[in-house]
């Protein structure tokens, strides 16, 4: 019989398990790779082959995913045992796995004086290690990765050919004697290498420096969590502004200590993706207050490869800090730093040392951000440990290529029942960027074998993505979507949705090109894969400036007011923040319409009431105003919520925020605090979003960058289900614009 084995089959130890299970049966044959996945020929008796074949569907490896296996019957060979034969190069396609933390196996191992891997920096096996950063090309095999340089030392050669050992065909092998150097530099001074280097690197932390160290993915920034100088120099040399910094600890135990954790986040932490957790910070942490700034969570993760586990220190270590500011490495808006030259020179103005290796990173890839909402994963950010693992479709659709937006880019291939996302590629305003994501793409489509006959991309005329899409398309079509249908259709793909039947979405988030012209962002879609209606939308403000009035959410207050008819008080604390001559400007503009372009985004009414509550006037990063005002509003329990008003004459039904922003004004001019404020605002947003869903006889979905508002997304969740409303939110790809692509792949498809 011979079976071809489809999915995530390379790299995870599949082709020992087979050799394992086929020789535990006393079953005869063999087993190789191919571009299509794994190519069983095996025979023997029939009962032992039907318990094979339900072996292989039913108990693969902890890290294979088996998507399908198809039969067909082989003349008897005769064959007397089984073997792993040689890579084959037939046609198809198979799924790269992503990278993998250490397992508990190898950290067993690393952490043994008797072990011969004690110590290694670079411990792996068939379960655990990198692989997307380190795969070239398909079919998996250690000449198409990165460690095709290291030879294999004969200890380490045995344990490859080894049947019975955990490290049989494990690609990445490697132990102290053949295995990567690891080397720490200070410029102008020697260098240091093995347990020297890493001894260097950890008192460097402890003096308060900051460490460039090389990761799975790429280089991060590190430095001691519990100094605010060192956290503070690194925040100043990195032009971070406020933004949080994600801190790495050694454990789960180091965690609690920091974070408030539930089961589930515990079981996301230490899963085998190790992504950066959201989570509540735990009073009396010794964590700096300017790690996270006005932000009452903390972005934890825990150490995931063997040097990390090395950095912390093992017992018999003079130990390094307990908890570290573990930050990509790269200044504020431009690509991750990953080949070892290119970080000796970007990062020189913001490390003091580096902790480096010359084991190559051939992609890079950047930590994955999740946060753990009613026991599930909402993503925020998805890239190591998830990409590239596929989204299955719903509906099967043409090769196609989508560009994904402008802000946390992703890409996407798509062929047949697939959908490839590829790793965080970031904001599409710095021509580095550009070419990343140039990179990035012509690695996809190698690694999937995608040959796009299609481009989707966002219908913002003037965004960088949908640019590079006209440029590249050849005689392709470009195919542009509409920004918040995208958003709704990625939600229906995640969940398998086939489009038939058209769900009621709520697409709300910062900016969105709108086919009017406006800026949208507050929408009420009834949406399928083919098309969208507008059922309802915020009521229209001025947007002044465009991206001025994004950084300076004063000005948004502004046009709030402006809008609703009330007059630029005082008192009020955006009024005070918008100087006399900005201002002057700024009433011309609204009264002209000057320089304004009309938004219903949700995004900017939550910086206005921010603004409004005295909250915050100007931000460093996206969204800063409103994690902050939610931050707050979760602290309290309040009452007597505001309410929108909804005008359902014209078509769509538009939604007035000006009785939300007067009874704002009215609060704030009682002194009500801005916590309460906060959650009387985030509770008539929810509101508004049961009161029109109620009634519907459609699937209600839930999207855009609003909804990584926890305290929002709670609050509708809840609402909803009460009413026995069928509703949808993120599990798979994120809300925000990283997971436009998928919704750009079912659109254009």
């Amino acid at each position: 019989m011979r079976m071809c084995v489809q999915g995530v089959v390379q790299g995870v130890g599949f082709r020992p398990f087979v050799y394992s299970t086929a020789t535990a049966l006393g079953l005869s044959g063999s087993v190789r790779n191919d571009s299509a996945g794994a190519v069983i020929e095996v025979e023997g008796d029939a009962a032992a082959l039907a318990t094979f074949a339900d072996r292989l569907r039913d108990q693969p490896p902890p890290l294979a995913v088996v998507e399908r296996i198809e039969t067909a019957e082989l003349p008897l060979a005769g064959g007397t045992g089984f073997f792993i034969a040689d890579t084959s190069r037939g046609g198809g396609r198979t799924l790269a796995s992503p990278d993998v933390a250490m397992c508990a196996q190898c950290a067993a191992e690393q952490r043994d004086p008797r072990d011969r891997r004690h110590r290694h920096p670079f411990v792996n096996c068939t379960n655990c290690g990198p692989r997307f950063t380190i795969i070239a090309t398909l079919p998996y095999d250690r000449a198409a990765t990165a460690m095709a340089g290291f030879a294999m030392c004969a200890d380490c050669a045995r344990e490859y050919a080894d049947p019975a050992d955990r490290r049989f065909h494990a690609q990445p092998v490697c132990c102290p004697n053949c295995g990567p150097t690891l080397t720490y530099r200070r410029p102008g001074r020697t260098a240091y290498t093995g347990a020297d280097a890493l001894a260097r690197a950890r008192r460097l932390l402890r003096d308060g420096g900051v460490l460039a160290v090389k990761g799975i993915g790429g280089y991060h920034l590190a430095c001691d969590a519990a100094d605010g100088a060192a956290v503070a120099q690194l925040r100043r040399r990195k032009r971070r502004g406020d933004k949080p910094f994600a801190v790495m600890v050694a454990d789960l135990d180091a965690a609690e200590r920091i974070a408030v954790l539930d089961d589930p986040t515990r079981r996301v932490l230490a899963g085998p993706q190790r992504p950066i957790v959201l989570a509540p910070r735990r009073q009396g942490a010794p964590v700096a207050a300017a790690v996270a700034p006005a932000n009452p969570d903390l972005g934890v993760l825990l150490a995931y490869s063997p040097l990390h586990t090395l950095l912390f220190g093992l017992p018999g270590d003079l130990p390094g800090p307990e908890v570290l500011v573990m930050t990509s490495g790269n200044l504020a808006g431009e690509p991750l730093c990953y080949r070892d030259e290119d970080a000796l020179d970007r990062l020189a103005g913001l490390a003091d040392g580096w902790l480096l290796h010359d084991r190559p990173i051939l992609v890079p890839c950047d930590d994955s951000v999740v946060r753990v909402l009613d026991g599930y994963e909402l993503p925020i950010r998805r890239s190591r440990g998830y990409a590239p693992l596929p989204v299955a479709l719903p509906v099967a659709v043409s090769p196609t290529l989508a560009v994904g937006a402008d802000l946390k880019n992703t890409m996407a291939v798509a062929d047949g029942r697939y959908a490839w996302l590829s790793q965080h590629i970031g904001d599409m305003d710095d021509l580095s960027t550009l070419s990343a994501f140039g990179t990035a793409e012509q690695h996809l489509r190698e690694l999937t074998g995608v040959a796009p006959r299609v481009i989707a991309a966002d219908a913002h005329p003037r965004y960088r993505s949908t640019a590079w899409a006209h440029r590249h398309a050849g005689e392709r079509p470009v195919r542009p979507v509409q920004h918040h249908h995208a958003h709704i259709a990625a939600v229906m793909a995640e969940h398998g949705l086939d489009g038939t039947h058209p769900v009621l979405g709520f697409a709300f988030d910062g900016t969105g090109y709108g086919p009017d012209g406006a800026v949208w962002g507050g929408e009420v879609l009834a949406a399928d894969y083919k098309g969208y209606r507008r059922i309802a939308a915020l009521r229209y403000v001025p947007l002044a400036g465009g991206d001025v009035s994004v950084r300076r959410p004063y000005r948004m207050a502004l046009a709030h007011l402006w809008a609703a008819g009330l007059p630029w008080d005082e008192r009020l604390a955006p009024v005070r923040a918008c100087p006399d001559d900005e201002r002057g400007v700024l009433r011309h503009q609204l009264d002209t319409g000057l320089h304004c372009a009309p938004t219903s985004s949700m995004g900017r009414l939550f910086d206005a009431v921010a603004a409004l509550a005295g909250v915050r006037q100007t931000v460093d990063y996206e969204a800063q105003a409103a994690i902050e005002l939610e931050g707050l509003a979760r602290t309290v329990d309040g009452d007597a919520p505001y309410g929108f008003t909804v005008d359902d004459r014209p078509a769509p039904a538009l939604i007035d925020a000006g009785p939300v922003v007067r009874a704002v004004v009215a609060d704030v001019r009682h002194g009500v605090p801005a916590a309460l404020i906060g959650w009387r605002f985030h509770r008539a947003v929810a509101d508004l979003v049961i009161r029109l869903a109620e009634g519907t006889d459609s699937v209600v979905a839930l999207s855009g960058g609003v909804f990584q508002n926890p305290l929002l997304l709670r609050m509708a969740l809840a609402g909803l289900r009460a009413r026995g409303i069928p509703v949808l939110t993120h599990h798979r790809v994120p809300p925000n614009d990283g997971g436009i692509a998928l919704g750009q792949v079912m659109v254009a498809g």
